[in-house]
């Protein structure tokens, strides 16, 4: 988790410099800075900070602010994934400030909280760019939840830069979204050699079915395992918020696994990871970024 906030430090420069240049298919304009009428010597001079200016989603960046979005799981499944995430972007947007900002104007955060769910991630970002008219958006950490803000974002023309979403089709979806991580196909590909160097020559796989995250990671761990030489000894799903995988774990024991492959996020592999021990299932557990949470 540090090694994430860390990352985020880069990002402020970044998407505020996206929000106001703006995605390279949208239109995008600078106001000039206009004059006060009348006064003295100084009356028609102008502050870096007074300047408006327009942004490639036809918002207007005028006053002393510039409104950042973020969506982020405050709470719901994933929640230390979004409070890990947002405690490092207000520490980067507290430094930009405390260096005097950006072109003279202080950062505002708005932060939005989708609950670790898809659908409310597609509402909270049509709010930030409808409503509170942000310049750029940071998140989210779940590739379900950018793909589903991503598609709003790009509508609008409004950049978003993703944290830590692997899924190779979050960027995908248009020039206004950017990841600043790896992707999926470069970790699972990893994860696969890292199985096969072990000598692990049958590993099971475990994926969250609802999970673009999962699916993905398991889908390309297969493509370069098998490549290898490898084989797939068994596959079983699961849906986030389930409790009790002994079903899967029992079936998974019947294909003699070297190893499991879990691509799924830290909740449900605690618990999984648990759950194989009650059945006797005594391999070694894989996975991905998913799993890093100090819960």
């Amino acid at each position: 988790m540090r090694n994430r906030n860390i990352a985020l430090m880069a990002l402020i420069g970044a998407a505020v410099s996206g929000g106001l240049v703006g995605c390279k298919d949208k239109p995008s304009a600078t106001q000039p800075a206009t004059g006060a009428s009348g006064g003295g010597s100084n009356s028609n001079t102008t502050t870096a900070a007074d300047r408006p200016v327009t942004t490639a989603a036809g918002n207007t960046v005028s006053g002393n602010e510039i409104l950042i979005g973020e969506f982020a799981s405050m709470t719901g499944d994933t929640a230390t994934f979004g409070q890990g995430t947002h405690n490092g972007i207000q520490l980067a947007i507290d430094e930009v400030n405390a260096k005097g900002g950006i072109k003279g104007k202080q950062l505002k955060l708005v932060m939005l909280d989708d609950e670790s769910k898809a659908e409310k991630a597609q509402t909270v970002v049509t709010k930030l760019c409808s409503d509170d008219k942000v310049i750029a958006i940071l998140g989210e950490v779940a590739s379900t939840r950018s793909l589903r803000g991503g598609a709003i974002c790009q509508k609008y023309g409004v950049p978003m830069i993703t944290p830590s979403s692997t899924n190779p089709a979050v960027t995908k979806l248009g020039d206004c979204v950017f990841r600043v991580c790896f992707t999926d196909d470069f970790q699972a590909a990893v994860a696969a050699h890292f199985a096969f160097d072990q000598k692990y020559k049958n590993v099971a796989i475990l994926k969250d079915i609802k999970s673009d995250y999962s699916v993905g990671f398991a889908k390309n761990f297969t493509d370069e395992y098998t490549k290898l030489g490898g084989k797939i000894a068994g596959e079983a799903s699961y849906q986030a918020g389930d409790a009790d995988f002994k079903a899967q774990l029992n079936t998974l024991k019947g294909s003699n696994p070297d190893a499991i492959l879990i691509p799924g996020y830290y909740g449900e592999v605690g618990t999984i990871a648990r759950q194989t021990k009650d059945v006797g299932l005594n391999v070694p557990l894989l996975g991905g970024d998913g799993w890093d949470s100090p819960s």
